[in-house]
């Protein structure tokens, strides 16, 4: 073998090697961009697509086939891409950024020019950030934001009524509150009978300590009694009195009921309803003649009293049923307070949670909030126990979750419905409209969209929106995706 050839032999060997190098060197490359999390996309100096790695088709969907070899002007006429952040930087040579889709998703690009020697593009390298994440947290916290204004809008308005936040336990924003606190105002200055009508736990002794506190009589005895809580043998001695050796195991010194307890005072009779038609007949007396006679007693004794009476019952009702005396109930009847139950009533449900919550948290030493989704959730629930419920369950929440803020899924709403609404004495409409509003409310707290509540729920997502309005679902209470 001549010299020639040896040279050529090894020229030959050292482009091979030199190849194998460079082939070396692509592998690397290729499976560099490849093990990038990032999708990364590479176009030549003349707008061609070059390169791209596994997670650019991850992200954005197109292929290799689509993109690589293909003009970036015509992969934007075609509608693949919405812009090409290639051919802007290939034109102004500089990094850029901008928003750009591929696929019909929305993506942030920045792309890199490659520059060789002479100063000339040979590559855009283009790195993706995929944004849409990034724009349900901003959709998120602009619900979460109109949340927060909302309730604050509520604390301002609220804490602009002094003359009711001033009084302990009323908490009032809505117009039908509000309503009632105003007609409290006007008949606690004169002595009028008046009978507070309402659900169970609306408030109605609340509202009752309110007009005594108001009143003149303020300073004066303020003497309550729930009529269904005493036997009825012994009710009568309870509220009239009775003299020495009246009966027997009576005090032998005698003892004076509540009427003689209550003079120059007010008398709150709770659960009026459940007062025997007997002593219906000796409360129309007091109430006639502002007198009361003990039992086993002679003369009447004269008593300056208010009488404020409350039940949850249907009195109109007993009274045609024989039940409740007639001249009795228009007697007590004088000024009627119907106080709304707290489903009448959802813009004060804000105010009222975080009212209790801070008196247990003052209470227990604790920290405790509430979430959005469980204010949400409270404002959608129905409250067959009204205030009363509330408070109960709030500081069962209190003492029993270990976190430190309260969420949706800690309240057992969805269990309760249907037994709740059974037990309350309900029509059949009114407990169907019930389990109605909780599923609804549990499939709206899930995937906050109508579309995709109506399809968990089996109906169209214009049945469900109609049903929403007819239960008086707020569009605020919800990221609402028509």
């Amino acid at each position: 073998m001549n010299n020639l050839e040896t040279n050529l032999q090894e020229q030959i060997q050292e482009l091979t090697e030199q190849l194998n190098w460079k082939k070396k060197l692509a592998k690397i490359f290729e499976d560099f961009i490849d093990s990038s999390y990032d999708p990364i996309f590479i176009t030549d100096k003349n707008g061609y697509g070059f390169k791209m790695n596994k997670a650019y088709t991850r992200v954005t969907g197109a292929t290799k086939e689509q993109l690589i070899g293909k003009h970036m002007n015509d992969l934007k006429e075609q509608g693949i891409i919405s812009d090409s952040i290639s051919m802007h930087v290939l034109e102004k040579k500089e990094r850029l950024t901008m928003v750009q889709k591929v696929n019909g998703k929305e993506l942030l690009v920045t792309g890199n020019p490659i520059f060789d020697e002479n100063g000339e593009i040979l590559y855009v390298v283009t790195n993706l950030r995929d944004i849409s994440t990034l724009n349900q947290l901003k959709i998120e916290l602009k619900h979460t934001k109109a949340l927060a204004d909302q309730y604050l809008q509520e604390l301002e308005f609220y804490q602009k009524k002094d003359h009711i936040i001033s009084h302990d336990g009323i908490v009032a924003n809505s117009d039908k509150m509000l309503k009632v606190i105003d007609l409290v105002q006007k008949i606690a200055q004169v002595h009028s009978t008046v009978l507070l009508l309402g659900e169970s736990g609306v408030g109605k002794e609340i509202i009752a300590n309110l007009i005594q506190k108001l009143s003149s009589r303020a300073n004066q005895p303020f003497i309550k009694l729930n009529c269904a809580a005493i036997p009825k043998d012994l009710l009568e001695s309870e509220l009239f009195g009775y003299e020495k050796g009246a009966f027997t195991g009576a005090d032998s010194r005698g003892r004076a009921g509540l009427f003689e307890q209550a003079d120059k005072g007010t008398i709150f009779l709770d659960e009026i309803g459940e007062m025997p038609l007997h002593l219906q007949v000796k409360l129309l007396r007091v109430i006639q003649e502002l007198e009361v006679r003990r039992i086993g007693g002679g003369q009447p004794k004269k008593i300056d009293i208010r009488i404020i009476s409350a039940t949850n019952k249907d009195l109109e009702s007993m009274v045609v049923r024989g039940e409740f005396r007639q001249d009795l109930y228009y007697r007590l009847n004088v000024v009627p307070i119907k106080i709304p139950s707290l489903r009448e009533r959802k813009e004060d449900i804000p105010l009222l949670a975080f009212y209790f919550l801070k008196k247990l948290n003052q209470k227990y030493n604790m920290n405790k909030q509430l979430s959005d989704a469980a204010i949400t959730q409270m404002k959608t629930y129905s409250w067959p126990g009204n205030i009363r419920e509330m408070q109960n369950l709030i500081e069962r929440l209190v003492v029993t979750v270990e976190l430190e803020v309260i969420d949706s899924h800690h309240f057992s709403f969805n269990h309760q419905y249907l037994t709740q609404s059974l037990t309350n004495e309900k029509t059949l409409k009114e407990v169907v409209q019930d389990l109605e509003r909780a599923m609804i409310m549990e499939a709206m707290v899930q995937y906050r969209s109508t579309r995709k509540a109506a399809k968990a729920l089996g109906i169209s997502q214009s049945a469900l929106v109609k049903k929403m309005q007819r239960l008086g679902f707020q569009q605020t209470d919800y990221v609402l995706h028509q």
